[in-house]
């Protein structure tokens, strides 16, 4: 069956008839109509009688806000053989997320207004999906000196990190945090205590004992997220960790959020549910930072989604040209391509084992990250822009390279049967859909 997408279908107005409408935002999850006029939300009730120019039959799917992904990898500028705008923002659609925040580590680093606004401008040039700026926190991402991140945010910026590096400067780490504090902005946290992770490919422990690998202990995270917990609760500045991995860095995060200091935290599918077991020396797709852990860290994760001390769900999306992956474990870059995965690896492993529920992981796509972020977005509201996704929870299909959209072509899930699949997403007045034969 071909499963290609057709990604321009322009509407004035579009019916989706007879779905489960799930809308955290506004404690909404019954079936319903959705009525999108002049790329917008007009109504959200049972049978709507309205003569739209397009319908879309949603009965048995379910039909959600847009999917938000704050945490992925597009490489502009300067690394376009791994991804670009274009390819990404593709991919972004095949996965159902309307909006996705790319991240500055790309070569040059964007860590100045011209260049943010030269990516902003990119962004709308590509279309198809909302592509939200982040800018460096410091020059470079050398954590020795900040980045004029008030003027990045003139431009377009909305969130700052230095992801891939940990900020081993306490003094200057501090110093953004007060730097961006009235600011409303938040500091996106790689957190992996430098000293502690360097060589390393995998977790530290009996597996990577066993297979000879130098690791990356589970503590190099938990200093790094205790540090700027503190320092967030010190200054009064807002923390954001970044593909929280470790047990113990749920429970600092827990503790801290019970003393009202500002910190959120995200969590990747890799993380729920994939462990350090999974890992082999002659296949580079598993190698990630932070890595995979244990089957204990993973339990952690899930609590803390359910109990609400992780707040989102991101894909880290870090695809890679096929020749860098395809090498020792020792010497292959890490990250792999997850935004065409990320929703049947979650149907498939949280919702349809009885882990979540929808609500709650849809929630944690689309108004929690909104949320953080200050976006508009991840609401079905009237009025709010028609950002749209529609699942099909039953749709069986199997991951295969030859089918993504990203140029990144290694991942862990290669060759995986999955249970669940976006099957269009909508972005204003554009209806995108996965191969119209299917319906």
């Amino acid at each position: 069956m071909n499963q290609t997408w057709q990604f321009k279908n322009k509407f004035k107005s579009l019916l989706l008839r007879g779905g489960r409408v799930i809308d955290p935002a506004n404690d909404f999850d019954g079936v319903a109509d959705v009525l999108i006029v002049d790329g917008k939300i007009s109504a959200v009730k049972p049978e709507i009688n309205f003569s739209a120019e397009q319908e879309f039959d949603a009965a048995g799917k379910i039909v959600t806000p847009g999917l938000i992904d704050m945490h992925v990898h597009f490489r502009e500028p300067g690394q376009e053989a791994k991804e670009d705008f274009l390819s990404g923002a593709k991919a972004a659609v095949a996965g159902g997320f309307t909006t996705v925040a790319t991240m500055p580590n790309t070569s040059p680093v964007v860590d100045n207004a011209a260049l943010v606004r030269a990516m902003v401008k990119r962004a709308e040039d590509v279309g198809l999906v909302n592509i939200k700026i982040i800018g460096a926190v410091t020059k470079s991402q050398q954590g020795q000196e900040l980045a004029e991140m008030r003027d990045m945010i003139s431009a377009g910026a909305v969130a700052f990190s230095d992801d891939g590096h940990f900020d081993d400067n306490a003094k200057i780490f501090l110093n953004a945090l007060d730097y961006l504090h009235d600011t409303g902005k938040l500091i996106i946290c790689h957190e992996e205590e430098t000293s502690l992770v360097k060589g390393g490919v995998m977790n530290e422990g009996k597996r990577s004992a066993i297979l000879g690998l130098k690791g990356r202990p589970t503590v190099a995270e938990d200093i790094a997220v205790a540090r700027d917990v503190l320092l967030a609760e010190y200054t009064g500045g807002r923390v954001h960790i970044a593909h929280i991995s470790s047990a113990r860095a749920v429970e600092i995060v827990r503790d801290a959020k019970n003393r009202g200091v500002k910190v959120t935290a995200e969590v990747t599918p890799q993380h729920l549910t994939m462990t350090e077991d999974l890992v082999n020396p002659v296949d580079a797709s598993t190698k990630i930072n932070p890595p995979l852990r244990t089957q204990k860290d993973c339990d952690a994760m899930l609590a803390g989604l359910l109990d609400g001390t992780i707040d989102a769900i991101v894909t880290d999306h870090s695809p890679h040209a096929p020749e860098e992956k395809d090498r020792e474990y020792i010497y292959a870059p890490s990250g792999f391509p997850g935004l065409e995965t990320s929703v049947g690896v979650l149907f498939t492993e949280l919702y349809h084992k009885g882990k979540i529920d929808l609500k709650t992981l849809i929630s944690k796509m689309t108004a929690e990250p909104a949320k953080i972020f200050g976006l508009n977005a991840g609401t079905l509201s009237i009025d709010a822009p028609a950002e749209v996704t529609v699942i099909d929870p039953e749709f069986v299909w199997t991951v295969n390279a030859k089918n993504f959209y990203t140029k990144g072509s290694h991942s862990p899930f290669i060759g995986r049967e999955l249970k669940g699949r976006t099957v269009a997403t909508i972005v204003r007045d554009n209806l995108m859909t996965l191969n119209k034969n299917v319906f």
